[in-house]
């Protein structure tokens, strides 16, 4: 249950596509959304070391590579970008399989509960239809209450499937969550 107060006027997010211009901001969304979401789920030294400058380098760089991946992000009026999302093809053992994956989705802290992500995952839901993947799936912390119950509300579900995810030499589980999707 979410037990933050609903803004007194929170305007729908514009979504649209991410541009090499959005990318320090992007960072932002993506370093602030680990270092809250992932507090006390994985080292904490990992998640204080995290650079925005360096990400924004790695987002510029996955941005310009054409790689087949969907970049988008929420903008609010006066707040600029205040979330994004990734998506593109299912990538398992170095290949690229029809089912589509989430790669990515955060929203700056401060937006949780918000409707940024709903918008975000409305978006993703219709360009994974759109782009004729048959379902959607992703991999979530395991121990990530919050992310999978929204997960779930979006339609999701955990599939059995777990992985180990390393970080800093500590086993952080992965759980994937699948969505069908129809045209």
């Amino acid at each position: 249950m979410n037990n933050r107060p609903a803004p007194a006027h929170a305007p729908t997010p514009w979504i649209r596509d991410m541009t090499p211009d959005d990318c320090e901001a992007v960072a932002t969304v993506r370093v602030r959304g680990w270092q809250s979401a992932y507090a006390g789920l994985m080292p904490q030294a990992h998640l204080d070391a995290m650079d925005i400058a360096e990400d924004a380098a790695v987002r510029r760089r996955h941005l310009t590579s054409r790689n087949g991946v969907v970049n988008v992000v929420a903008e609010r009026p006066g707040a600029g970008v205040v979330g994004w999302a990734a998506l593109g093809p299912y990538r398992e053992e170095g290949r690229r399989l029809e089912r589509g994956e989430l790669y990515a989705i955060y929203v700056l802290p401060e937006q949780t509960g918000t409707g940024v992500g709903r918008a975000l995952m409305t978006e993703v839901l219709a360009r994974a239809t759109a782009g004729g993947h048959p379902d959607l799936a992703l991999w979530v912390l395991k121990d990530n209450t919050p992310a999978r119950r929204f997960y779930e509300r979006a339609g999701f579900h955990a599939d059995g499937a777990e992985e180990p995810f390393d970080v800093d030499g500590v086993g952080v589980p992965e759980v994937r969550y699948v969505r069908p999707l129809t045209s």
